[in-house]
């Protein structure tokens, strides 16, 4: 990847604690089903998989929100499921139902079976899409790259879709540890190499989604997400194109663990909004940047109410002059109005503005 001028690099100089003229800010789930121009482009291309394997179309989704909203990032247009899709699970989406696997992990010699996918083989155009939307960025904003977590991307494989209870992964986590630890070792292996490919074809910084690791008991977190996570920092290249390359560590409902998700080494915890930046700020210090946390359903008040909750997140994070991405606490609602999302955005950088 050559290396193009940034020129907008706020959001990675925020989460290296760099000095910044103002928040940035960028929205997990920007590109999406609350645009209209998503969705029909989704209705062109048949399906949502059709959408992620297609190099130009990822590259055009991934650019319709920054043709809307002044954000300070992109990030590509992909799903966390690529990884198992590739071990040959069988991904399908059902109507109202999400996504499903047609062969689900059950058993240590289920997990012996599945191997280690080569990101430029059977995820080549995930590869080919990073590549693609770097050059179409042409240095307008940095390109953050994905994945989701080994526990995360453990519970879809186990349960065989999206569950209530985890009844069978966390069946199989006390039952059978020593199989879903050879699962979660596998799927770390995996997302290592996935995510530094990401960075070799010119991905600028790294986010790792562990949505359901919130669902986990205190010491049953340590050992069954965070040591996982923790490895894949450990095995992530840091650096690209001659500068840093931030790893940016999020678990819903985890702000309870900030501190150790704070001690494997990444610049970054992403905070939902169910723990006050505030506290959180307060008990990692200067260790990491921090990501967030504006509920999403805000989207849904008037301007008022809007730009009343940015100060707020904004004052929650405190006075520092940098170490902190505006973002919401989840992903976007598909129902919001895009007009919402722009008052929020312009509204960062107004309130957010340094010195």
């Amino acid at each position: 990847m050559s290396s193009t001028v940034l020129k907008n690099d706020r959001y990675l100089r925020a989460l290296l604690q760099e000095p910044v003229d103002t928040t940035p800010v960028w929205i997990m789930r920007q590109a999406g089903r609350y645009l209209p121009e998503y969705r029909a482009l989704r209705k062109q291309a048949g399906s949502f998989m059709d959408l992620c394997t297609n190099p130009e179309l990822a590259c055009e989704v991934t650019l319709q929100p920054l043709e809307r909203f002044d954000l300070d990032a992109a990030i590509l247009f992909s799903d966390i499921l690529t990884i198992p899709d590739a071990m040959g699970l069988g991904l399908y989406f059902a109507e109202g139902e999400g996504p499903c696997f047609e062969r689900p992990i059950r058993s240590a010699a289920d997990v012996a079976a599945i191997g280690i996918p080569d990101p430029e083989l059977e995820l080549s155009y995930v590869t080919d899409a990073v590549r693609t939307i770097r050059k179409a960025l042409d240095g307008r904003v940095p390109l953050i790259g994905f994945s989701g977590s080994p526990w995360t991307l453990a519970t879809y494989m186990v349960e065989g879709g999206t569950s209530k209870d985890f009844s069978k992964v966390k069946g199989m986590l006390y039952s059978d540890p020593k199989t879903l630890h050879l699962l979660l070792d596998k799927l770390a292996d995996s997302v290592i190499s996935y995510l530094n490919a990401q960075i070799a074809a010119g991905a600028q910084s790294v986010m790792i989604f562990d949505t359901w690791g919130g669902v986990l008991s205190p010491h049953v977190y340590k050992e069954f997400s965070l040591q996982y996570m923790a490895k894949i920092v450990d095995g992530l290249q840091r650096e690209a194109e001659g500068r840093k390359v931030p790893v940016t560590l999020f678990t819903k409902n985890g702000g309870r663990w900030a501190t150790s998700i704070a001690a494997t080494g990444c610049d970054a915890i992403g905070v939902d909004w169910t723990s006050d930046l505030k506290e959180v700020g307060e008990a990692v210090g200067d260790k990491v940047a921090l990501q967030g946390n504006m509920d999403p359903s805000v989207l849904y008040a008037d301007e008022e109410t809007m730009r009343t909750e940015v100060k707020r997140v904004l004052s929650d994070f405190g006075d520092k002059p940098t170490g902190h991405v505006f973002n919401l606490g989840h992903g976007i609602h598909q129902h919001v109005n895009p007009d919402h999302l722009k008052i929020v955005v312009d509204s960062v950088h107004e309130f957010g503005r340094k010195g």
